[in-house]
């Protein structure tokens, strides 16, 4: 099979997974407070990803570059990405949060202008800005729609950008680590781990132990299955799979199937959780889609006008 088409067929179920996590995890945060929620998921996702590299210990070598970039990059990918995306999505709606998550291609094109110095074309830069646009539009509509919550949901939607911030320097940071041949489920592993030790203090400066059993003991058992969805296949699954797509194929690429999760999240957030649709988050998501539109469309251009070398020159530049 096709390197490009599995890697796009992962990216795929990805895609599928993190779009329906954003209702499950809207669903989930009314049973469990945001520091409890993080740390049993990263709990269990430690859990796994200890027996497993106990039964299948993989084939890393640490040295004084590989180390700082896992470190780095679990860092801002687990407790800090996802601790300020859940602690996003407890203020706003999923439908929101989700439409908001898809434009991280966005931030990972500028984080790999400022830290890779990758070229973007002044097209690019204009879809780009027209997808911050949309993007702001959506963030501040619960101010201008009126929302009774206005400033708690404003508040939501700005600690969901500053994930994806966050997000996009782990994103390069990863693409870095994978070419120094750590492996994926190893990168993931640490991560939560990583993310499990830091989310521990929190936890225990805001709740007790009485608390958190009683809290974790007396959720349904449709809190607890939400949990394990996004322990086990939004966490070390979809991590795995992500990171073993992004060693065939560009980072840019891997980013594009961020457009899908609202196309999977809409279905759910409007006839699960009964969200409503907004004039605003229109406005703002169809600015989103035609800045997206413009930026893809021009890259796309770019690569085609790449002309491969041909043989004999890579062999003798080898």
């Amino acid at each position: 099979m096709n390197h490009r088409f599995t890697a796009y067929f992962l990216l795929l179920i990805v895609s599928i997974i993190w779009g329906v996590a954003g209702p499950v995890i809207k669903f989930t945060l009314s049973s469990f407070p945001p520091v409890i929620f993080l740390t049993y998921r990263f709990a269990l996702a430690s859990a796994l990803g200890a027996a497993l590299w106990a039964v299948r210990p993989p084939k890393l070598r640490l040295n004084t570059s590989t180390i700082p970039h896992i470190v780095l990059h679990s860092v801002l990918a687990v407790p800090l990405g996802l601790g300020l995306l859940f602690f996003g999505f407890d203020k706003t709606s999923s439908l929101t949060g989700t439409v908001i998550s898809a434009t991280g291609p966005i931030m990972v094109a500028i984080a790999g202008m400022i830290l890779l110095g990758e070229h973007i074309t002044k097209p690019e830069r204009m879809g780009i800005a027209l997808a911050l646009l949309g993007t702001l539009i959506v963030t501040v509509g619960p101010i201008v729609g009126g929302n009774g919550h206005a400033f708690i949901s404003l508040e939501g939607n700005l600690l969901i950008l500053a994930s994806l911030l966050s997000d996009a320097i782990a994103t390069v940071i990863a693409k870095v680590s994978l070419r120094e041949r750590v492996p994926a489920i190893a990168l993931t592993n640490i991560s939560f781990i990583i993310g499990f030790l830091c989310f521990l203090p929190f936890l225990f400066t805001s709740y007790s132990l009485s608390e958190v059993i009683t809290t974790i003991a007396n959720a349904p058992l449709s809190a607890h299955l939400g949990v394990l969805y996004m322990a086990f296949l939004s966490g070390t699954l979809a991590y795995t799979l992500q990171k073993l797509a992004m060693k065939t194929i560009e980072v840019g690429e891997v980013a594009i199937f961020n457009y899908l999760f609202p196309i999977w999240a809409a279905p759910l957030a409007l006839f699960w959780l009964g969200e409503k649709i907004t004039l605003p988050f229109v406005v703002g998501a169809a600015v989103i889609a035609t800045g997206v539109v413009i930026a893809e469309h021009k890259r796309r251009q770019k690569q085609k006008r790449i002309v491969p070398m041909p043989p004999h020159l890579r062999r003798h530049r080898r």
